[in-house]
């Protein structure tokens, strides 16, 4: 069983910090895709989106995206459970988790394309719309920091793999100087804070 990553990539440290909650041992292989090794025709085989993080089984299957790889492992180790442990937190973690996706990593991400010039020379970029996304993506931070100032994580006091989604997604906004500040989020903050006490949290 092998994972191709790019260690620093937010989508592998979600993989990587679930897989430490999971107490799962994995052979992690590296991926470049500062220098486009995600491109080469071998990788394309292993994902038709040329993206990491990529789980290889030991019989040659390929499983992409870092959710895909989440749920594998959550049926074949499902203690602790991360995605939920009966209907209604099931529902909650999902929508928590899409929420991660869509409210902050997309528009991190769209910045960071349409922004920093690292793909100016893959893509067309289009700066307006990255800086209009990286003001979604503080607006958020907002929302987040009202959510918990009554909650301890995304779903009441139960820590789950929307946590870790969240917090990558947060981290990311670093690459941007899109970042939370103690004055203007303390709920936000105090809740990373927390996550940091946790051994996946430097995974």
């Amino acid at each position: 069983m092998k994972i191709y990553e790019f260690a620093t990539a937010p989508n592998c440290r979600r993989v990587r910090m679930y897989m430490v909650e999971k107490g799962i041992d994995a052979d992690y292989v590296g991926v470049d895709i500062t220098k486009g090794e995600n491109l080469s025709p071998d990788f394309r085989s292993k994902d038709i989106n040329k993206k990491v993080p990529v789980l290889e089984l030991d019989d040659g299957t390929y499983i992409a995206e870092s959710v895909a790889i989440q749920r594998y492992f959550e049926e074949l180790h499902p203690e602790p459970p991360l995605f939920g442990r009966d209907a209604k937190e099931k529902a909650q973690v999902e929508m928590w988790n899409r929420r991660a996706d869509f409210n902050l990593m997309f528009p991190v991400g769209m910045c960071f394309q349409h922004v920093s010039g690292f793909f100016k020379d893959r893509m067309n970029v289009y700066p307006d719309f990255g800086e209009d996304s990286g003001k979604r993506a503080l607006k958020f931070m907002d929302t987040l920091n009202n959510h918990f100032s009554d909650h301890q994580y995304l779903v009441g006091d139960y820590f789950s793999v929307a946590d870790i989604s969240m917090v990558c997604s947060l981290d990311f906004g670093k690459v941007q100087n899109l970042r939370p500040s103690t004055e203007n989020h303390p709920h936000l903050t105090r809740w990373r804070e927390q996550l940091k006490e946790r051994p996946s949290f430097k995974a």
